[in-house]
């Protein structure tokens, strides 16, 4: 199963119009399966409750399909830590791998089998997997956020998400990028007078989004499984039209490190304009380097 494409821009803003102002949750003919999910949980109008952890759903690439295994390992293992090193301890990661990895030894930190025997890429399959066993991986409300097994959480960050509360969940407008190659790290966010061209952080990377879920509603699974078969592009606008609109975190909260080899963009040949983004907004003042190199463990 392939990745869903988007739905163009004219046609969002059509449904948006449509169902935001007037409330209007019937589904159009050319709406496709997620916006029709996420009109099914604005139906439901569930009541949000108290957020009490944060479950991280990662798909794994697996082993026959990189040129490294150890290496793949060795990023989850410090995904995983940076998920270690939050102060708030409410949190579970879920690696959903046709191959189970070396894992820490946390109760928190789960390994939820694959075999679809499927060719070509299954990041989107895993995904669907992921969703749709949350009403068995959790108990009550939370937040719940797709994250690649590549990128890193920074410190505090499920704690914000905890103490805020956010009706309806977040968004990573600020994110960094970090070009393994050179070491540089860049700013991801939203376009000023001095970066007319910069892109907000979930614009450029999957692990961009926690959404409020109850395991006691159909809807609100069942909206996460198709949401997550879209690119990370469409996740603010299918939030919106489920009723849930996204809320920026205070802090750059995600760090994506891109050219350390299994990328999955280099496969598809879309990293080269990743690279250019990192030199065009190169942080270079050493004291905001050594924050970010100390709250996200580099």
């Amino acid at each position: 199963m392939a990745q869903v494409p988007a739905v163009p821009k004219l046609t969002r803003a059509r449904h948006l119009l449509r169902s935001t102002p007037f409330g209007k949750t019937t589904p159009t003919a050319d709406m496709v399966a997620s916006e029709r999910a996420a009109l099914a949980l604005r139906r439901a109008a569930l009541r949000q409750q108290t957020a009490d952890h944060v479950t991280f759903l990662i798909p794994l690439v697996g082993a026959h399909h990189v040129g490294d295994w150890d290496a793949v390992t060795a990023r989850l293992s410090t995904t995983l830590q940076s998920f270690l090193r939050q102060d708030n301890p409410h949190w579970q990661a879920v690696i959903c791998c046709q191959d189970r990895p070396t894992l820490p030894d946390d109760p928190r930190i789960r390994y939820l089998p694959f075999d679809d025997p499927a060719p070509g890429n299954d990041k989107w399959r895993k995904l669907r997997v992921l969703a749709e066993a949350l009403p068995d991986l959790v108990r009550s409300p939370g937040y719940v956020m797709s994250f690649d097994a590549d990128d890193l959480l920074r410190q505090g960050s499920v704690d914000e998400m905890l103490t805020r509360q956010a009706a309806g969940g977040y968004l990573v407008e600020s994110g960094l990028v970090m070009d393994v190659a050179t070491g540089d790290i860049a700013l991801a966010d939203h376009r000023s007078w001095a970066a007319p061209m910069r892109k907000p952080f979930w614009k450029l990377c999957g692990s961009c989004a926690a959404l409020y879920h109850d395991p006691a509603s159909s809807e609100a699974t069942a909206f996460l499984a198709e949401m997550t078969q879209h690119e990370h592009r469409m996740f603010p606008y299918l939030a919106a039209l489920a009723g849930q609109p996204l809320h920026p975190l205070n802090r750059p909260s995600v760090l994506y490190m891109l050219n350390h080899g299994e990328n999955f963009g280099a496969r598809r040949g879309r990293v080269g304009y990743k690279t250019r983004f990192v030199q065009s907004y190169r942080i270079d003042e050493p004291e905001a380097l050594a924050t970010i190199r100390s709250d996200f463990g580099l």
